[in-house]
């Protein structure tokens, strides 16, 4: 759970017949995320970034892996509770020991649960505008590098339902499904 006072965690979601597109649980566990911080440490300029990380101010707070194996998926938390590391990249950013770990756990675990609740429950454009109210905003300058595919920038135009960037290029709209976001 814990490295250095910072919190790794996961969870396990089984997937159901009537669930949303699985794609979609991306958004609930950023929803949870920002949450629980949000809970922990009240007050703070936290930012949701497409596609998996929670950002205070201009630097890397946390990060959300999810892994699917049919019809599992795992969520996966990193959060610098106690100290940022360094990135070569990128700014990080931490909660300088303001909650610890053992703490931590039980509100994201919580947070994550009503999460998914809701996300099984909501219409999946209601559970995308939930997220973007919470994310940078619509018309964000931002670079999108993708795996074999080249860097592109554009401006952000939210996101679909089932969680995909929609990136502004030169008055069109591409659909990014996948990819590492700069702002």
């Amino acid at each position: 759970m814990s490295e250095e006072g910072n919190f790794f965690g996961s969870t396990l979601v089984e997937l159901g017949p009537s669930d949303p597109p699985a794609p979609s649980l991306s958004l609930a566990a950023g929803l949870a995320l920002i949450e629980a911080v949000d809970v922990a440490v009240p007050g703070l300029a936290l930012l949701l970034k497409w596609p998996n990380d929670l950002l205070l101010g201009r630097g890397k707070l946390a990060g959300i892996l999810l892994e699917r194996s049919g019809e599992r998926i795992v969520a996966g938390f990193g959060v610098n509770l106690a100290a940022a590391p360094q990135l070569g990249d990128r700014e990080a950013a931490s909660l300088d020991r303001k909650i610890i770990p053992a703490a931590f756990a039980p509100l994201l675990a919580g947070s994550f649960a009503r999460m998914v609740a809701l996300w099984r429950s909501s219409e999946p454009e209601a559970f995308a505008r939930a997220w973007l109210a919470r994310a940078h905003p619509v018309g964000t300058a931002l670079t999108v590098h993708g795996g074999e595919q080249a860097t592109v920038t554009g401006t952000f135009d939210g996101i679909e339902p089932d969680g995909a960037l929609r990136l502004r290029r030169d008055g069109d709209v591409e659909v990014i499904r996948a990819g590492d976001v700069e702002l």
